[in-house]
């Protein structure tokens, strides 16, 4: 059974600054919604083909939530941990690249889900890697590439209302 959207909004993005600034919109969202509930937990799915720039709008998204550090890809690691401020508070944000997981049994045995519990968010790429051991997704970002390197296509549903709050901040 498949859900269906809460709310979604497409963005057409023809630079990178363009991606840039819907994460960092996202980013906001996030930041208010979390400031108000700072026990929160929402998951993110980034989903998109290979080279769709998944990694580049998730690198905005932490960056935008405060993170002042390189953020790097967690293709070979799988999950990078980011600490993230918001109101002196110190919340959590996980990067997955499941990737290169061959069977959803790694996941498991990787023992991330204790992170799906704790303050703040997981950001999430190539989730059906996993074939439905996740946790409910509150947004889903699917990410098509355009005809020119930097053009993208960015759709984000919300399937909770935690996410419908945090997209509803995109339209202010």
């Amino acid at each position: 059974m498949t859900l269906a959207a809460i709310q979604s909004i497409t963005q057409h993005c023809r630079q990178e600054v363009d991606t840039a600034h819907l994460a960092k919109g996202l980013a906001l969202g996030l930041s208010l919604f979390l400031q108000v509930h700072p026990q929160a937990h929402l998951n993110i799915a980034l989903e998109g083909d290979l080279g769709a720039g998944k990694t580049t709008l998730a690198r905005y998204l932490i960056q935008g939530m405060g993170y002042v550090g390189k953020v790097k890809s967690p293709t070979y690691t799988l999950c990078e941990p980011y600490s993230v401020h918001i109101h002196e508070q110190a919340l959590m944000a996980h990067h997955f690249d499941l990737y290169r997981m061959r069977t959803p049994l790694e996941w498991q045995e990787a023992g991330f889900a204790e992170h799906f519990d704790e303050p703040g968010f997981c950001i999430i790429e190539w989730p059906e890697k996993a074939e439905g051991t996740l946790p409910l997704f509150d947004l889903q970002i699917t990410l098509t590439a355009g005809e020119a390197e930097s053009e993208r296509t960015i759709v984000l549903n919300a399937f909770t209302e935690k996410g419908q709050s945090v997209l509803l901040q995109l339209n202010h």
